[in-house]
Formats: structure tokens, sequence, C-alpha cells
């Protein structure tokens, strides 16, 4: 059969939606506390009198630390029971948030941001190993489509609420309205979610530095850590400066961006489960490569832009939210694949690391390449910016090529269906 044909998707078991379920609505205040750093971007850069070097260093160290935390318990991610492990990074990222919003100086916003992203930044690798326990492959696809829709939903509702209390209360507002909702979610998994350690059943090397090792050396795994390294070094040069191009460059209101932000989750909110279904329907990299020509058209468009009607504005964020989601559920879905089941915590966890880290990087290096004279002027050099996104793009399209057809002349691994025999689990969706 060619690699075109059309499979009829596998149905999800009840449990299996509760997962899903919960696996989104985490990834939600993940992708939230990270995400809100943007649109609030101009308004921190103005209260605190910050640069555009300064403020890309806010940014990163979340992702940095995230990288770090990462790769320090990728040794320890399949020694230990996957709901544990994904209650305990989770408080902690409850308790950075909070101290997040309590901040009152540059450097304390720093300090909060490493602690933040120290546990946050590996709950993304637990989802995902979850994730590719409980699903096959030929389910990951809508598996990713659903729970990246926590990006959409994060612009939908929580980065225009989050925009709205803050205009009202100060921008430290919204950090308190993720760690309210994050409790919530905790309670959940707490009482909901089953144990997760069928992976516990594969033998373990005694030592977690070696399987950290054993899992880094393994070339195949590294052409799928580059990839997804590459994806975000492209992606995370120009996320941080949305709100402020916007309001300096194309004169959009700080009482629009709330609107734009919005309109443009819900475009990636109806087109993520369409993405999800043409995953797991058709060949995963053919529809990567579609996505990647069309986010670099967009890309170069968005960043040549002049001040422009709001409408233009829109349209130009909601086609580019859509390729970048187009781009991440076919990528990540092959990636996931790479790693045999007694290394799926580790390579996650790596895998995870090198995404965060690749961001931090790149964040610091878009606040080189753009430029700003005062918190009032235009940034200066964003179209610059543009054609170095697009030249990322092109070398990430040959890595998850070669992601591809590893994962193509990888043998069938085992499905891990961790079900509750239990009828009345089931019965909670």
């Amino acid at each position: 059969m060619s690699n075109q044909a059309i499979h009829t998707p596998i149905p999800f078991t009840p449990y299996q939606k509760l997962a899903i379920a919960i696996l989104a609505l985490t990834q939600f205040t993940v992708i939230l506390d990270f995400m809100i750093m943007s649109p609030l971007g101009d308004a921190l850069m103005k209260s605190m009198q910050l640069t555009t070097v300064q403020f890309g260093v806010a940014v990163s160290a979340y992702a940095l630390s995230a990288g770090v935390s990462g790769l320090l318990t990728a040794g320890f991610a399949d020694r230990f029971d996957r709901k544990n492990l994904l209650m305990f990074f989770y408080v902690g990222f409850i308790v950075g948030t909070f101290f997040c919003g309590i901040t009152t100086n540059y450097v304390m916003l720093i300090a909060a941001r490493i602690v933040t992203g120290l546990f946050g930044g590996v709950i993304g690798s637990i989802s995902m190993a979850i994730m590719a326990d409980l699903f096959p492959l030929q389910q990951r696809g809508r598996v990713m489509g659903f729970i990246q829709m926590g990006f959409g939903a994060s612009q939908v509702l929580g980065i225009p609420i989050g925009l709205y209390i803050s205009n009202h209360l100060g921008w430290q507002a919204p950090f308190f309205m993720i760690v309210g909702l994050a409790f919530i979610i905790w309670i959940i998994i707490y009482l909901k979610l089953k144990p997760i350690n069928e992976h516990l059943k594969y033998p373990q090397e005694r030592n977690a530095f070696l399987h950290l090792w054993n899992t880094v050396k393994q070339r195949d795994y590294r052409i799928g850590f580059l990839a997804t390294a590459l994806m975000s070094l492209g992606g995370f040069m120009m996320m941080p400066w949305g709100s402020a191009f916007s309001i300096n460059n194309l004169n959009i209101t700080e009482a629009q961006l709330p609107l734009l932000f919005m309109i443009a989750g819900i475009g990636s909110l109806l087109v993520m489960p369409i993405i999800g279904k043409l995953s797991d329907s058709f060949d995963k990299f053919t529809l990567f490569a579609f996505a990647t020509f069309f986010l670099m058209i967009v890309v170069l468009w968005y960043t040549h832009l002049t001040p422009s009607p709001f409408w233009v504005v829109t349209l130009v964020n909601v086609l580019m939210m859509i390729g970048v989601m187009s781009r991440m559920v076919p990528s990540m879905a092959l990636t996931s694949a790479l790693p045999n089941v007694q290394d799926r915590g580790a390579f996650m966890s790596i895998n995870s690391s090198l995404q965060q880290m690749a961001g931090g990087i790149a964040a610091i290096i878009g606040g080189m390449i753009v430029i700003q004279k005062d918190n009032y002027s235009p940034l200066e050099r964003f179209d610059t910016l543009g054609f170095v996104i697009v030249g990322i793009s092109i070398v990430c399209l040959v890595m998850v090529y070669r992601v591809s057809k590893l994962v193509k002349a990888k043998p069938t691994s085992p499905i891990v269906r961790q079900e509750p025999v239990a009828p009345a689990l089931d019965d909670s969706i």
C-alpha cells in the first residue's frame, strides 16, 4: 500500500477520551503560562523599562531552565509511574507560576520564570510519554491534534481573558488565574487518571545516568532530537515579539490585542481536529511538507507588514497559527514513534529539553536581531527575522524527512493500552 493510502482511524475507548481531556487541560495551563509572556510583552517592557534583549532573556529563562530540568530528569523518567511524575512536577509548576504573580522587579521575574521552567518544562515530555503508552501510532495524530488544541484554547480563552484582567488589575493577575485553574486540574489528575506503569515491566539500566547516555547515543534518536530542536528554533524566534510588533509597527491598539489573539486561537481550535485526522489518514511527512511551505510564505508576508487594517493583521495571524499547528501535529506524531517502549520517558524528556533550550536560545537570538530604540518606537529588522526563520524551516524539513524514513523502516512496536477494569471510571465522561 502506498504512503498516500487512506486508513480507517481506530476509535478511542472511553478511558482514552478521558486521558486525552486530562492531557489537553494540563497542556492548556502550561502553554498558557509560557504563551502569556508574549501578549504581556509590551506591558512588561514598558512597566519595567526592559530592552528587547532583556525581555528575550526573561522569555528564555523559562525555556533554558526547562531544558536543563528535562535533561536532569531524563534518566529517571522511565523508573517511576508516569502519573506520579506528572503530579509532582505539576505542583512545582503551580508554585513557580504563583511566584511569577508576586514578583515586583526584573530580577525576581527572572528567578520566578526559572523555577516555573524547572517544573513546567518536564510536563510536556511526561504527557508525550503517556500519550505514547496509551495510544498506538495510528491514533497519535488525532491525539496530538486534541492536545495541541490547548495551544489554540490558550489564545481563545486564556490570553484574551488574561489580557483583560491584566488591563484592569495589572500584568501579574493572569499568573494568579493560571494558578487557580492548574490546582483544579491537579485534583482531577489525582482522582481520575489511573497509574501508568506498564513500562516498568521492561528491563531498565540500574544507573539512571547510564540510561540517559544510552538514549542519547542512539543515532536514530539524535535525528529526532535535532528535528525537534529546529522546529523550536524557528518558532520561538518570532513569537515573543508578537504584541510589541502589532502595537508599535502595525498600529494595533491595546484594546484590539485580546481580540486579535482570540480570533487566531479560534482558527487553531477549528483546524486542529482536522489536521489530526489528516495526519492519521495520510502520510505524515507529506502533510508536514505542505504545511512548511505554506508557513514560509505566511511568515514572509507577516514580517514585512507595514501599518495595516485590523482585518489584514488578523488574517495573517490566523494563517500563521494554522501553519504552525499543521507542522507540529504530524512532526510530533512521527517523533513519538522513534523510541522503544523502555526508552520513551527518557527520549521524551531529552526531546522536550532540547526543544525548550532551542526555544530559549531562539528568543535570545531574536532579541539580538530585532531592535527597538525605545519602548514606544517600532521594531526594526523584523523582516530579517523572517528570512532567518525560512532558512531554518528548510533545514527542519530535511530532518523531519529523515525521521519519517526511520519510522517507516521501524518494525511495529507493541501497543501498551492501560485501561481500568472498573467500569465506573469508563462511565465518567
